[in-house]
């Protein structure tokens, strides 16, 4: 083609180039097209479980029957929920790093930090594993002993895998009422912690570390913040899935062979010894709340009263004896006692109230 005088001849820009989508817009419809197939899924998974249980494998209703069809439904489902819950916590904590929530509690007054620290506790990506830095930082920085039991109680009790899964399972009024009375354990103890002046029984080194002041990280980009709750879900899932399925195997055999008499007996209302033994018997225990939760719903199922099972739930995840002996390093056994004792009260108190008035 010969080019009009004066007018410089301009080759064709490829097809390719003109029809390419920004990585932005592309990124936003990869994560579309991923949330249509969760809920695709999510919404299937009681015919495809139906089908594979009675069509597939041939069971009818049985206690194996039974077993077999909760493993196979609630399964996916349960992982369907820690994905998503996973990936959109991991995207809300990439704005609350220890630096930043140590700054937002230092300074504050008892009572006002006893609440915020129950609520950052909620959101915050912190662990049994991290109680004892977090422990130095806060307390070298001013916060208040009784602040930072509140943090402390919070963060492993109110687990946010644990109220996004109690919604799912049994309805948003259980999780809020999940939600509140952690919150509510949290708040007190710490408060209680605080007017009883127990300093003295924290480790002389803690006081003698040195504080640190980190230079301040720069905002991320909502890429780097997806970036790392695609890494929370590798990680979080990765390691909890195991814990999981065996607490889903749990729950199916307390489902399909466990008669609902016996448990409404050991459980129930009617038994006053019931709340404090789901307490002692869920101390020790070491599992996650995605794990624990697939027996809380046997347990109901079966007939158990909702304020026991809600007290073991918080034993398991809230007084952990990981974290105790973790704590150790940094408390000595005065401290630690009233911690226990003062957090295992409210526990008992909210599975007392509980099982009065619902």
């Amino acid at each position: 083609m010969t080019a009009l005088p004066g007018i410089a001849a301009r080759a064709p820009e490829p097809i390719a180039r003109r029809s390419r989508l920004p990585a932005s817009s592309l990124r936003l419809l990869l994560a579309a097209a991923a949330l249509a197939a969760w809920f695709a899924a999510y919404l299937n998974l009681e015919p495809l479980a139906r089908w594979l249980t009675h069509d597939v494998l041939q069971l009818r209703p049985s206690p194996l029957g039974d077993a077999v069809a909760f493993f196979v439904y609630e399964a996916p489902k349960v992982l369907l929920l820690l994905v998503l819950v996973v990936f959109g916590v991991g995207v809300v904590r990439t704005f609350f790093t220890q630096e930043r929530t140590r700054r937002l509690l230092a300074g504050r007054r008892e009572s006002a930090g006893n609440v915020l620290a129950a609520l950052l506790g909620v959101v915050t990506p912190f662990c049994s594993c991290s109680a004892v830095p977090l422990f130095i930082g806060f307390v070298t920085t001013g916060v208040p002993l009784g602040v930072t039991f509140s943090f402390l109680v919070s963060a492993p009790m109110v687990n946010e895998v644990a109220l996004v899964l109690l919604a799912g399972l049994f309805g948003w009024k259980v999780a809020a009422l999940y939600l509140v009375t952690g919150l509510a354990i949290s708040i007190v103890a710490g408060f209680i912690i605080g007017r009883l002046r127990l300093e003295r029984w924290v480790e002389p080194w803690v006081y003698a570390t040195p504080t640190l002041d980190p230079a301040e990280e720069g905002p991320l980009s909502w890429t780097s913040r997806a970036a790392a709750g695609r890494d929370a879900v590798r990680d979080v899932v990765g390691k909890v899935w195991p814990y999981l399925l065996a607490g889903i195997a749990v729950g199916a055999g307390i489902h399909g062979y466990v008669p609902q008499d016996l448990m409404a007996g050991i459980m129930g209302k009617g038994a006053w010894w019931s709340v404090p033994l789901a307490v002692l018997v869920g101390v020790p225990m070491y599992s996650n709340a995605a794990g624990i939760i697939p027996v809380v719903q046997a347990l109901l199922g079966k007939g158990a009263a909702l304020g026991t099972v809600l007290a073991f739930m918080m034993s398991v995840i809230g007084l952990s004896l990981p974290e105790v002996v973790i704590l150790r390093k940094v408390l000595r056994l005065p401290l630690i006692a009233t911690f226990v004792a003062t957090v295992a009260a409210g526990i008992l108190a909210v599975g007392y109230l509980f099982n009065a008035v619902l």
